[in-house]
């Protein structure tokens, strides 16, 4: 199949008609992000690109293709009618392309170079192909060579003696006889008779007396069962010498065991750090507000009292407004040092969880006249809490950064998957839970995705929309916590898509679910 990448559907079509008349199967994409994703998740022959195209141009998607593992092999055309100049070309054949071609182009040589490369890509797969059966027939034989070390014999289809190698006298009284064991175990005859009994592959771990010098060392005995005509005729087996891996991974074991055990009491230490921190931002904060209230109180006092007038009027509400600030920024940095604490996850019902939130969110929600529709979501297992946390910073965002003018409107949905990828196909039975809330706010360019999620990064000016620009980097950190993943989708002006993949299931579940009943919404919700 080949794919062709333009942004302009009428390019698309005329490519397609001239492949698809030579009896070619197209695919088509109409920006590079999206000629990413088609090229990891199918087989393509051949990319013919266009150069010029809106966010990732040409030579950024070739880029992309030719550095990664699954695709690097695909041979890549571009085809431009803007960029025809020699540094183009040489940038197009840098970033990984086989040919540029420039517009107009004759279809006839068009179809010789894609037949050609399309062929020499056949062949290429042909060829890796035989590689990879030949690599696994070697693999094969190397695994028949590693059973063959020092000691080697074979049995008849009873399990008695039949051929020994020299190694083996190194150990045995005779060729007929059995090294001896050490004492306390069994007899290594008596181990091969019950593993003949039992049939299929043998291993078995032995220790063995060496006549030499009466040492005993650790061989693990290996043997095969030989069928001709699915008659089982004989037994062939190695005993190979595993004394000093036997010693080496004792000695490991206890140096595990011993570092586990350290790094068991140095998580301790931590974990009791990690507590007095907790109390000191607890104090700390409670401290800092004190004061805080103080001003606050006494500045709206005076500005109630209108001692002040004009600019000194002013000065006093911007100080109160900055109090205000500082005492919302203190609680927020509360909310993150809270997040460290180990609390337990329960089965919570998330539509429940919502419209509590919703309730809370009431005032807010009457005075924007906003909308919301909510979808049935599932019973997942966090932290009611912080989670509830979740939906009121992700819903209060929706409700803050609004259109003027135009009431906000949010839709929350749920979906399970088989993998945790924003843009995976539903599973009725898959371990994660897509839950995606989406808005008709002003958005925000993607660009600055990595941004949103970071302590006091803000997008827009105080002046403009209040906060601390902690809400989202709060967000993150939970649904972390909850061994998951937050994606953002948004375009300015277009509103905002956040994507939650979280488990369906926690490592551990120690309460039941919880029993929470509906709270009422005077709102519109459907």
């Amino acid at each position: 199949m080949i794919l062709i990448v333009d942004d302009k559907p009428e390019n698309l079509f005329s490519l397609q008609q001239v492949l698809q008349g030579n009896r070619f199967d197209t695919d088509t994409a109409q920006s590079g992000e999206e000629a990413l994703r088609k090229a990891l998740k199918n087989d393509y022959a051949l990319i013919i690109l266009d150069v010029q195209m809106p966010g990732m141009d040409g030579f950024e998607v070739a880029e992309a293709i030719t550095g990664l593992n699954k695709t690097r092999d695909i041979p890549i055309i571009f085809l431009s009618a803007v960029n025809t100049h020699k540094r183009f070309v040489t940038k197009g054949f840098e970033s990984g392309a086989v040919d540029y071609l420039t517009k107009p182009v004759d279809p006839d040589i068009l179809i010789l170079k894609v037949r050609n490369l399309v062929q020499l890509y056949e062949k290429t797969h042909a060829l890796k192909e035989a590689e990879r059966e030949l690599k696994a027939r070697v693999s094969e034989l190397q695994s028949t060579l590693e059973s063959l070390p020092g000691i080697a014999f074979a049995a008849n289809a009873g399990g008695g003696l039949e051929r020994t190698n020299q190694h083996w006298l190194e150990y045995a009284e005779g060729p007929d006889t059995f090294p001896e064991t050490v004492p306390g175990s069994p007899p290594l005859e008596a181990v091969w008779q019950e593993a003949v009994r039992q049939g299929g592959r043998i291993e078995e771990e032995v220790c063995l007396r060496r006549l030499a010098d009466g040492t005993y060392r650790y061989h693990l005995l290996r043997a095969m069962p030989v069928f001709v005509q699915e008659r089982l005729v004989r037994w062939v087996g190695t005993l190979t010498d595993i004394h000093e891996q036997k010693q080496l991974n004792e000695l490991l074991e206890r140096r595990v065991a011993e570092r586990t055990r350290e790094l068991l009491e140095t998580n301790r230490e931590l974990e009791i750090i990690n507590h007095d921190l907790q109390q000191f931002a607890s104090v700390a904060s409670h401290d800092l507000r004190e004061p805080l209230r103080k001003i606050q109180l006494f500045g709206n006092m005076i500005y109630d009292a209108g001692v002040l007038q004009g600019k000194w009027a002013g000065h006093l509400e911007k100080m109160i407004r900055s109090s205000a600030r500082m005492s919302t920024l203190i609680q927020d940095l509360l909310s993150v040092t809270r997040l460290s604490e180990n609390e337990r996850f329960e089965a919570v019902d998330l539509t429940v969880l919502v419209r509590d939130v919703l309730s809370d969110l009431e005032l807010v929600i009457r005075e924007k006249g906003a909308a919301f529709h909510l979808d049935p979501l599932p019973v997942l297992e966090v932290v009611p809490a912080q989670f509830r946390q979740v939906f009121q910073n992700i819903i209060g965002n929706a409700l803050k950064f609004s259109q003027p003018g135009t009431p906000p409107v949010v839709s929350i949905a749920s979906a399970f998957t088989a993998t945790p990828d924003p843009d995976a196909d539903p599973a009725t039975d898959g371990p994660f839970c897509r839950i995606t809330i989406t808005d008709n706010g002003i958005g925000f360019d993607e660009k600055y995705v990595g941004k949103i999620f970071t302590l006091f990064q803000r997008l827009h000016a105080r002046e403009e929309y209040e906060g601390t620009g902690i809400g989202l980097a709060i967000v993150k950190k939970i649904v972390e916590k909850h061994n998951g993943f937050i994606f953002a989708r948004s375009r300015p002006g277009e509103g905002a898509r956040f994507i939650l993949l979280l488990p369906v299931r926690q490592p551990a579940l120690r309460h039941p679910v919880k029993d929470t009943a509906p709270s009422t919404l005077n709102g519109t919700l459907s």
